[in-house]
């Protein structure tokens, strides 16, 4: 039963993404050749949100359903990491055209092909799992 709203805020997150047109393939292409503002505007928006969210919740010191305090911690010193993931996380996104949450909505509106990119994802955190505590962090 606990699972029923997850599973509501999944499908209208999904179905956010999807009308606010965040899935297609062409809005992507749009952004990452700067001709248009429709996905820039999406992502300033979730990021407003999550610090709005992130103030009220240290702020307010709440707690989570358990009852315990919810901490968010600061994040750790270096820049560089975070540099190269991010490049990393945009190549693959600008040559799939697709981020991680829209591949389940791409799947689940029936575009079954986005299977493969599914896959690839999977492979590279899978493989990142393997090799990180031979990387230098």
């Amino acid at each position: 039963m606990k699972f029923i709203k997850y599973l509501l805020v999944g499908f209208i997150f999904g179905l956010v993404l999807t009308k606010s047109e965040a899935v297609s393939w062409y809005r992507i292409y749009e952004m990452f050749q700067f001709d248009s503002f429709h996905m820039y505007g999406i992502i300033m928006t979730a990021i407003a949100t999550g610090v709005i969210g992130v103030q009220i919740i240290k702020r307010n010191k709440l707690k989570d359903l358990k009852g315990a305090p919810i901490e968010v911690l600061d994040k750790e010193k270096g820049t560089f990491r975070y540099w190269i993931g991010g490049l990393f996380f945009g190549l693959g996104w600008a040559l799939v055209g697709s981020c991680p949450g829209p591949i389940f909505i791409l799947i689940g509106a029936g575009f079954m092909s986005v299977g493969f990119i599914l896959f690839g994802a999977l492979f590279g955190t899978f493989l990142y799992g393997y090799i990180k505590d031979k990387l230098p962090h």
